[in-house]
Formats: structure tokens, sequence, C-alpha cells
């Protein structure tokens, strides 16, 4: 098997573990990189961005107050656009990426919105919890996601009660977050729904409890095992059922490596370091060791955030430095791409691969690209002999195709513009 380069492999290492090198990045071995990615430790960048404090959402009037419910509504998406501002510059501002690169799998992975939680405040809490606990024990992840106030808002399970279970929670907790499709049954789900059954959510308070009086403490029989299950028991059940490792260690190489599955042996090598604690930084480790992690075939379309992200930090542009015009540009050029942190658009999560090539995306890039570029410093780019390999060099890209180098070298003389035009190639779109 041919094998990319260590410089590539670094730069690799950047995008999939993060969101792409920032200038310097690259000239740092494969060892200590990754060393540098998981191992944790004080980011004063992460440290300069601390979540905001947003407090409850409006409250909802009555039906009848038609300027009071307009509102209500325009601060609700003031707090919205706040929270998504905000990560997207914790993003770019954080020195080790890896935190929020792991924040935001899990955020697709977990996916819940706040089109249907209307409440930024639970969702920050939530992105809290999947940054903490993100790169430590899956085990402790999903314990703490199956009673987070946002997913029980989001999954039905403020009204999943003891007489009048609600299965929403139970069957995508199994399908989508911790089994997958076909590893369990209807008559599961049931009774799954019964174990979940009590917990509350409080937007106000942004916190959840369990109520004793809606619980159904009786027996259930779950996957086989007959027991009286209630939410931790069910969550340590479902994740010792051999069907879960692979499930979840195919989810995060479908993210972060490739679309095309790891080979048998490589998925025995990958679960084997999950290991019995589930341990997501020990499985990081293992997939960067994998051959097919350095081999040039390897490739994934970069998500509309993660491009972004990763064109701010690698152009030095802060979204929390720029005006509110520019603010407000930089989420409506997000939408316009079909990605809004905070937004997924169902509990399935984001699309992959291909469905970010349309044009209309391709549209709002360049737009969103042109933006990040007239607030860049791009003087090292104008001083340059040959520009191309310039602002290659600045985006951290291995080569240019002879395509893409006759495409920059037409707008060369126009830095902003050659960036832009840059940033939108296929050696930058997609991480080889």
């Amino acid at each position: 098997m041919v094998v990319i380069s260590e410089r590539a492999a670094v730069r690799r290492l950047h995008d999939r573990f993060g969101f792409g090198p920032r200038p310097g990045d690259l000239n740092t071995g494969f060892g200590e990189t990754l060393a540098r990615l998981l191992t944790a430790g004080p980011d004063a960048g992460a440290q300069a961005t601390p979540i905001p404090q947003l407090g409850p959402p409006p409250r909802q009037p009555g039906k009848q107050d038609a300027a009071a419910k307009k509102q209500a509504a325009q601060q609700l998406q003031t707090q919205s656009a706040q929270a998504a501002l905000w990560w997207l510059d914790r993003m770019v501002a954080a020195d080790v990426a890896s935190a929020e690169r792991l924040t935001w799998f899990w955020h697709g992975h977990f996916a819940t919105s706040e089109q249907k939680v209307r409440s930024p405040q639970l969702m920050l809490t939530q992105n809290q919890t999947l940054r903490t606990l993100g790169m430590g024990s899956f085990t402790q992840l999903a314990h703490a996601l199956i009673v987070d106030p946002a997913m029980l808002l989001w999954l039905d399970g403020n009204s999943n009660k003891a007489g009048k279970p609600n299965e929403n929670l139970a069957r995508e907790f199994m399908e989508l977050f911790t089994l997958g499709v076909g590893h369990y049954t209807e008559t599961d789900v049931r009774e799954a729904a019964r174990a979940l059954t009590g917990w509350t959510a409080n937007r106000d308070t942004s916190s959840a409890r369990l109520v004793a009086r809606w619980h159904d403490g009786t027996a259930k029989q779950i996957l086989g095992r007959t027991a009286d299950f209630d939410a931790a028991s069910f969550v340590d059940l479902v994740l010792g059922r051999p069907e879960s490792a692979p499930f979840v260690v195919g989810r995060v190489w479908f993210r972060l490596v490739s679309a095309t599955p790891p080979a048998p042996d490589a998925l025995d090598r990958l679960v084997a370091a999950y290991g019995p604690n589930r341990d997501i930084r020990a499985l990081l480790s293992a997939i960067a060791a994998e051959a097919a992690f350095h081999d040039p075939a390897t490739s994934l379309v970069k998500q509309p955030v993660e491009w972004l992200a990763g064109l701010m930090r690698a152009l030095g542009v802060r979204p929390g430095a720029l005006d509110a015009k520019a603010r407000t540009q930089l989420l409506a050029g997000l939408r316009g791409m079909g990605q809004v942190p905070f937004e997924p658009p169902s509990v399935g999560g984001w699309a992959a691969g291909a469905a970010w090539l349309t044009t209309s995306a391709g549209l709002a890039r360049l737009h969103l690209a042109q933006l990040v570029a007239e607030h860049a410093d791009l003087g090292a780019v104008s001083k340059a002999g040959d520009k191309p390999a310039a602002i290659g060099e600045l985006l951290g890209v291995d080569a240019w195709s002879a395509r893409t180098r006759d495409s920059l070298t037409g707008v060369a003389n126009d830095p902003r513009q050659l960036a832009a035009v840059a940033a939108c190639a296929p050696e930058y779109v997609v991480s080889g």
C-alpha cells in the first residue's frame, strides 16, 4: 500500500482530529502532533472563550398576544445566534482543536436540535457535557446523555411516564447512538421506554430530575434480560452487548477517517483499543496507527462548519473579532450551506460526503470564503513569488492539481480573491 508523507500525515491528523492546521503546525512530527492532540491540558485559546450564560429562554406569551409572541421569538433567535457564534469562535480560538472537534463529532452523533429544544442555554449545557466527556469513556458519556435535559426535550423524554411510556428516546438510543439497526426488537423498545420513565427537564433551571411517582419500577425484559431496569442499568445493558463496540467504533471511523468501513482485521484492532472501558482517546490513537489512515486514497468531504472553522484558523480570523454585520453573514453563509451549530436536521445528524458539494452550497461557500478573506492578513501571500504555492502553504494543502493551479494563477494578483478561490478548491474542501 502506498502511504502519504509524514508531512501529509500530520496535516491529516489536524484535519481529522481538529479543523486543519494553523501556520507552523506542519513543522512538527507525527508522533508529537498526535500526542498533543490527544493530551488534555490547559488551553489558553479555549479558556479565553468561556461558555456564555444566556439564561433561560424567553417565556412564551399567551396565544392572543401577537406582539409579545414575536418579541419572544426574536429573543430566542438572538440567543441561538449567540450560542452558535460562540461555539464557532471557540473552534477557531482553541490552541489545540481536538476537544472542539470531538465535541462537534458527538454533537452530530447524539444529534439534538435547538429548533425543538427551544433553549440555547440547555444546548450549551449539553455542549459542555460533550466537551468534558467526549475524549474519555463512552460509558460515562452515554450515561450523561440518556438523562441530559436537552436530549429529554428533543426525544420526548418529558412525556415518558409510567402507564403511558414514550418510545422515542429508547428507540433512538439503541438504533442511532449505541447498537445500530437490526440489533433490537420492538418489544425491546417498548420495555426500554418503561425503564426510562420519570425523567423531566426544566428549561428555566437548565436541569433534569427523576420524579419517582412517574417512574415504572416494575420488572422489564430488554435484550433477553429481565430486571427492574432504570436509565443507568439500561445504558449498561446496551453498552455490554457485543454489537455496541463495533457500532460506535464504526461511527467514529465514518466521520473522522472514511466513508469506507475499516477492514475486518482493522475493526478488531480498533474495538480492542476501545476496550472494556470504552476509551475514546485510546480509540483515536489506534485509528491514527492504522494503515488506512495513511493511505492517500482515504478522503473525507469537510462539513461546512469544519471547513469554515479550519479556514478561519488558517487565516487567523476570529468570529468574535468581527463586527455584528459580518457575524450575521457568517451564520447566513453556514445556513446557505445547510449546516448551523445546534441545528441538526434530525436525530440522525447531518449528511456526509457529496451531499455538501451541491451547486448552491458551492456558491454559499465562495461567499463565505470571500468574507473571511476580507478580514485576513494576506501580506505574506502578496509578497510571495509563487502566490498559489504561498496560499497553499497557508491553508496546509499538500499540492495543487494542474487545473486548480491554473485557476489560482488567474486570480493571483488579487490575494483576497486568491484565498477565496483556494479555499473552495477540491484540494481544500476534500480532506485527503
